[in-house]
């Protein structure tokens, strides 16, 4: 399971106090390859497998993955291949702080990439397996809670308007 964070020098494990579960039907193998393949501080950490314990509960085939482990920048997770009747929504999603357009541009077009496009609006995507992400530059923090409640206003207004979040325009709004 996802509960690993980094094998200490004396050889202990440090346990993470909270991990983020995905629950899929029966991808969390190639979902955890696809975000490993995406961020470059990323490892898979552990793969677990169905066994004959609890198949009459789980129903699935024995040996098959049950979860995978594993760590972006840090941050471990566990995807879990449970089964269909729980899908991804909006009222959970992961933020990537992004400090360029650069990056910006290549988590938006990596994560985008096989998702909902109808799902995109405000820096917010949909990925293929329908979890959904924010990709946020960190200037937009500095542009909508500083004193200034027009340059805040301008600055909202011009997010409504956008799918991927565009610095320069955000910039250009709040001038």
């Amino acid at each position: 399971m996802g509960f690993c964070v980094a094998n200490e020098p004396n050889g202990l494990w440090k346990m993470q106090k909270i991990t983020p579960c995905l629950w899929f039907n029966d991808q969390a193998e190639e979902a955890a390859l696809f975000y490993t393949s995406i961020f470059k501080d990323a490892k898979i950490l552990a793969v677990s497998r169905y066994s004959e314990a609890g198949k009459a509960i789980h129903e699935k085939q024995v040996g098959s993955v049950m979860t995978v482990s594993f760590e972006l920048n840090g941050q471990v997770f566990t995807a879990l291949n449970g089964a269909p009747m729980f899908t991804f929504n909006e009222a959970i999603s992961f933020q990537v702080n992004c400090v360029t357009q650069e990056e910006v541009d290549y988590y938006w077009q990596e994560l985008s990439e096989g998702g909902d496009e109808k799902a995109q609006q405000c820096g917010w995507l949909k990925d293929k397996y329908g979890v959904s992400w924010q990709i946020v530059p960190t200037i937009l923090s500095e542009l909508i809670n500083g004193p200034d409640s027009e340059k805040s206003q301008r600055v909202l207004e011009a997010i409504f308007e956008m799918k991927k979040i565009d610095i320069a325009a955000l910039l250009r709004a709040a001038d």
